[in-house]
């Protein structure tokens, strides 16, 4: 069997959940860019030099799809180094690995996994929507009616695939591992906790613009990705002069769970910019729940469901920093108690190894 990203699989946490199910099932290789995850039977290295977005401009706009397609260095490394009709399943992670999965005729077939819906990745750049989402629709019509199975991250994405494709996708989210961990006592000032990537479309000014012209005391601590430097230091200078506001160094992966533990409130407020933002459901709504937290979003109708169903939080009217300043002027330590405690009783069934389970029975039915 085969696990195909054209990402740095060792730190991929979706593709490292592939890894971790499959490695104990199956005789399991991979190929991505990296060293190879623990636990595989061997490992494809696609060099560094070599990514899959950077598709030949003149053939995009020429729409000589198939030419760029396969004329992708990523694609060709790749195409070069595996073997054709040795692994029984290949599971293909988003729309440009799915092309290469078919080309190596497994003999049970393809699973596809598609991390977002790709057509509309990047709606809001001109260049993009008029040269690059035409080429991934192509794809979407070229490769997914060949894939035995198909499963995406949210509902939402689901239902437009279908919509636009014909395809039935099940849906597997980005839930973080089950955690072991305390609920924590709420005390005064009430600590807020974001995590997640240093990027411009992720509404982290309205965070901080909010607590800024809150009434209630709380705390705000941000844990970033340098994914934009330029931006991370606006951020930087722009809280200096917000009480109650730090900018913290990431922590790995393996240490999040442990470090969201020691707050009481995770926040994620993703204004929805494109389809993929709009229909979200992102891995850090699932750490925040294992660290037992309360959760305060915006209202994005995927997390919006969750937080609801469960009782973990508040689902906040709006986008802008008016609704969440509101939000936090309404909290009590007794009311952010009873959400953390929810976490607690949700945390098993919003854990990962509930939700791989589709993932596993995608790949049994191909084999059976």
């Amino acid at each position: 069997m085969l696990v195909l990203s054209f990402s740095t699989i060792a730190s991929d946490a979706r593709v490292l959940k592939q890894v971790a199910l499959f490695s104990d099932r199956y005789d399991l290789y991979t190929c991505g860019h990296g060293p190879a995850p623990a636990g595989v039977a061997g490992h494809f290295e696609i060099p560094a030099e070599n990514q899959v977005w950077q598709y030949d401009r003149a053939l995009l706009v020429l729409r000589r799809y198939t030419s760029a397609y396969w004329s992708n260095r990523a694609i060709s490394a790749a195409a070069e180094m595996l073997p054709v009709a040795r692994f029984d399943v290949v599971v293909a992670n988003d729309i440009d690995s799915v092309g290469l999965a078919l080309s190596l005729r497994p003999t049970s077939g393809v699973h596809a996994d598609l991390h977002e819906f790709a057509p509309r990745q990047k709606l809001d750049n001109l260049k993009w929507r008029l040269f690059v989402a035409p080429f991934m629709r192509w794809m979407c019509r070229a490769f997914l009616p060949d894939a035995g199975s198909v499963t995406t991250v949210a509902q939402g994405i689901a239902r437009q695939y279908e919509k636009e494709y014909g395809i039935t996708a099940g849906v597997v989210t980005n839930a973080a591992p089950y955690r072991d961990l305390p609920v924590g006592s709420v005390g005064e000032p009430i600590r807020l906790v974001h995590s997640g990537a240093c990027l411009r479309s992720r509404g982290l000014d309205i965070m901080i613009d909010a607590v800024e012209a809150a009434i209630r005391p709380v705390t705000l601590d941000l844990y970033l990705t340098p994914n934009d430097p330029a931006y991370l230091e606006e951020l930087r200078a722009r809280i200096e002069s917000v009480p109650g506001v730090t900018l913290r160094d990431p922590v790995p992966y393996a240490a999040l769970g442990q470090t969201l533990n020691r707050f009481d409130i995770g926040v994620h407020i993703l204004p929805p910019t494109n389809f993929n933002n709009r229909w979200a459901l992102p891995n850090k709504l699932f750490d925040y729940v294992q660290a037992r937290l309360g959760v305060i979003v915006g209202p994005s109708p995927e997390m919006a469901r969750v937080v609801t169903e469960t009782g973990i939080g508040e689902v906040l009217a709006g986008f802008q920093p008016d609704s969440l300043r509101h939000a936090i002027d309404a909290l009590t330590p007794e009311r952010t108690q009873e959400w953390k405690e929810a976490s607690d009783r949700a945390a098993e069934d919003l854990s990962a190894g509930v939700q791989v389970r589709v993932w596993a029975d995608a790949v049994e039915a191909l084999l059976a």
